[in-house]
């Protein structure tokens, strides 16, 4: 008893673990073993866990330095229980050292409401800043009009669309636009080697880009195809001439497809996934015709988008054609 005494003094957790069969509950025990629960729920929680009852920011293991994607509260009382949460996929947990189910109580719900409304303040700030941001950029690049005009075009063999160049601290890059319900809300990169990046703090999704859309209007059914990225849209467009919509990667797949669904109620719409070993687009695609009524492709061979396919087919068009 002596014992268990002196080491409540030294973060030991309160009676209801202090015996012969819970002493391994001590507070690096109970944050190890909460840290582990949240990481099996897909949370990954980096830096020290502080186990005082109030609500925590910090980085998930994966995201940029800097920023604060994760959130949690862990009590360290009689019983100890927490709470974790990605905010950048949803994914949420509650957990207690016991097994049983965790209750929040309703200053932890009140803390928790606070975050939300604080975190969904800050991501309306990022994006009206990068928004700002964007236009700046686009009024100063340069328009381009031929595949000659920078090397990713030539390298995939399609024309540019509508896209400008910029030049930066001697990087020559396509500026690609991402168009939301406000206008523009962001832009892609795209490198000479093909690196890609986005505008930071950019709203990404439900935006995207439209190639062909000009003649496209609601009271004239048609077929609009929906593709991953820039380059397999443009060569969809230019090999079926078709009107196409690019969602910039898979997660947005479904997202756009549901926002172009409310847009052309009557039309035909038809995704066009990557045939990733993975099987990553594949499931996108699946689930984005699903959500919009609508149809799906996959390139035939596996590890081609359509942009590998299409050039497939355009050295040997009687194949393709097929």
């Amino acid at each position: 008893m002596t014992a268990h005494k002196k080491a409540a003094g030294v973060g030991q957790l309160p009676a209801a673990y202090k015996n012969s069969e819970q002493h391994h509950f001590t507070t690096s025990a109970i944050e190890q073993q909460f840290r582990e629960a949240a990481h099996s729920s897909g949370i990954h929680l980096t830096g020290p866990i502080i186990a005082d009852g109030a609500l925590h920011r910090c980085r998930l293991d994966g995201h940029k330095a800097g920023t604060k994607n994760g959130a949690y509260i862990l009590h360290l009382n009689g019983h100890p229980a927490g709470w974790a949460l990605d905010f950048t996929t949803g994914a949420s947990m509650t957990w207690s050292a016991d097994g049983k189910r965790a209750r929040l109580s309703d200053a932890d719900r009140a803390a928790i409401a606070a975050e939300r409304q604080k975190r969904e303040q800050e991501r309306q700030q990022a994006h009206r800043t990068a928004a700002d941001k964007a236009r700046y950029i686009w009024r100063r690049s340069k328009p381009i009009h031929q595949s000659e005009d920078h090397p990713y075009l030539v390298n995939k063999r399609i024309q540019p669309h509508g896209i400008r160049l910029s030049e930066y601290k001697g990087r020559s890059s396509l500026v690609i636009p991402i168009l939301g319900e406000s206008g523009l809300t962001s832009l892609q990169f795209i490198d000479a080697d093909g690196g890609k990046r986005f505008l930071p703090g950019g709203e990404i999704k439900g935006c995207f880009m439209g190639i062909g859309m000009a003649e496209v209007t609601v009271n004239e059914p048609g077929r609009i195809l929906i593709a991953e990225g820039f380059a397999t849209g443009a060569s969809l467009h230019e090999w079926f001439r078709q009107p196409v919509i690019v969602a910039f990667n898979a997660g947005n797949l479904e997202p756009v497809a549901r926002r172009i669904r409310a847009l052309y109620p009557n039309h035909e719409l038809i995704v066009c996934g990557d045939n990733d070993e993975s099987g990553t687009g594949q499931k996108a695609a699946r689930a984005a015709a699903l959500a919009c009524g609508g149809k799906y492709l996959i390139p035939p061979i596996i590890g081609q988008d359509f942009n590998d396919a299409v050039n497939t087919w355009k050295a040997a068009p009687s194949e393709g054609s097929q």
